[in-house]
């Protein structure tokens, strides 16, 4: 059975300061943790927490990527750029790009191509909102967000991790139950398992408001492969204590 992976989405949050104490007591807690785990971090803090994460077993993750190589793209980042740095993963897709940044299903398929072919595992987050939810749509959703990127990535689709983040569940305090978590993690895994012989090896990460106290519940449902973590990564006893209970899981 395959590590369990917790990655923190820092979101638009941080200083030199407090990233410093957070990082250091993360490392430090992780001695004896049994699962994987990364600090997705704002650009500009990419070069601190390398240095602050250097020989631990804490993975450094950007938060976004461009679609391009290169070129004349004022404020993008690229692939080879968050290469540079160490970065493992990159989060592509968040619903907070696709509702404030527009991007498309295809934009973000593209994006998780650039990031595989730089060798870094994307984190393509998927997810509907309430009124879709309320509709009945929710695995039809979540099947066309995934379908777009198996779609452009097509046998290199096992290499990704995806997170499920009900829109509604995020930054809200609402958090799906274990068995919608559930319900919906079963679906992508079949899809992914009819794309690829190699499904079991994606991680399919819970990404709505996943905290200390529901962490053991969710995680110990059999699709759930660890968590994306909003505002609990940034308080290093809670986002450790999530750690502790993917090792646990």
């Amino acid at each position: 059975m395959k590590q369990k992976l917790i990655a923190g989405n820092w979101k638009m949050n941080g200083s030199i300061e407090a990233n410093d104490a957070l990082v250091r007591a993360v490392v430090a807690g992780l001695a004896e943790s049994r699962c994987l785990a990364a600090v997705c971090v704002p650009a500009p803090y990419l070069a601190q927490v390398q240095v602050l994460r250097h020989g631990s077993r804490l993975e450094l993750g950007a938060q976004d990527l461009s679609a391009h190589e290169q070129g004349a793209y004022t404020g993008e980042v690229s692939a080879a750029m968050l290469k540079e740095f160490g970065v493992r993963y990159v989060i592509v897709g968040h619903s907070e790009r696709r509702q404030y940044h527009g991007e498309t299903d295809d934009l973000v398929a593209e994006k998780a191509r650039i990031a595989l072919a730089h060798g870094i595992t994307p984190i393509v987050c998927l997810g509907e909102t309430m009124a879709e939810r309320e509709a009945g749509q929710t695995e039809a959703v979540v099947k066309r967000q995934l379908a777009a990127v198996i779609h452009t990535n097509g046998h290199c689709i096992s290499e990704i991790a995806v997170a499920y983040e009900p829109v509604w569940a995020i930054g809200t305090g609402k958090t799906a139950t274990p068995e919608q978590a559930q319900q919906v993690h079963a679906v992508l895994r079949a899809q992914l398992h009819a794309a690829t012989p190699q499904s079991d090896r994606v991680h399919i990460l819970y990404g709505g408001s996943m905290n200390a106290a529901n962490a053991r519940s969710l995680l110990s449902q059999p699709d759930i492969d660890g968590g994306l973590i909003g505002g609990a990564s940034l308080k290093s006893a809670d986002f450790l204590q999530i750690i502790s209970a993917a090792s646990a899981a």
